[in-house]
């Protein structure tokens, strides 16, 4: 049986000569660990510059189950926090600059 690889975000050191898992954030705070099923879906994502590491999702429960991380996500979606309204803008002065401006 074939093993199915995950395509999983990392990031490299200065020197390039090693490089670390990418851990991102659950809404609720926790951290995760993220695989791709295609690094075309990672670089959707990530950018086409994000460097990345095949591993079997054994291997990466493995390496990241020491950190304290429990949770995997297969191909996540961007999700930001919401979006405060913008208040409204501020109205300008009454004073003589505005009484310039109406006439």
């Amino acid at each position: 049986m074939a093993r199915v690889l995950w395509h999983v975000p990392v990031t490299a050191s200065g020197t390039g000569s090693t490089s670390a898992l990418r851990l991102f954030r659950l809404r609720d705070g926790r951290r995760c660990a993220v695989g791709f099923s295609t690094p075309e879906a990672l670089a959707a994502l990530l950018g086409p510059d994000q460097p990345y590491t095949e591993l079997a999702e054994p291997a990466l429960r493995d390496l990241t189950a020491p950190l304290g991380v429990d949770t995997l996500v297969l191909d996540p979606r961007l999700v930001a926090p919401p979006v405060a309204a913008a208040p409204p803008a501020p109205l300008a002065p009454a004073g003589p600059a505005a009484q310039l401006q109406a006439r």
